[in-house]
């Protein structure tokens, strides 16, 4: 399963990392030494917690893509 779920990429200088929080899905975030890896680990890290909801009977929203915040 492919999902898109929306993704917040930023630069931590605390870390020295950058950090991908992926905001529809409760404390699901990855982090990596490039842009590139840590997208890559998001991704990975987005579908395990998928995997992991649906084997405990939890609910998964549907990516609804861009979110707005006011």
């Amino acid at each position: 399963m492919t999902a898109k779920y929306e993704m917040i990429i930023y630069w931590s200088e605390e870390d020295q990392f950058y950090i991908a929080e992926v905001p529809e899905l409760a404390g699901c975030m990855a982090d990596g030494s490039s842009y590139q890896e840590a997208v890559s680990n998001a991704e990975r890290v987005i579908a395990e917690w998928v995997e992991t909801a649906v084997e405990l009977g939890r609910y998964v929203p549907e990516p609804k893509g861009r979110l707005l915040y006011a």
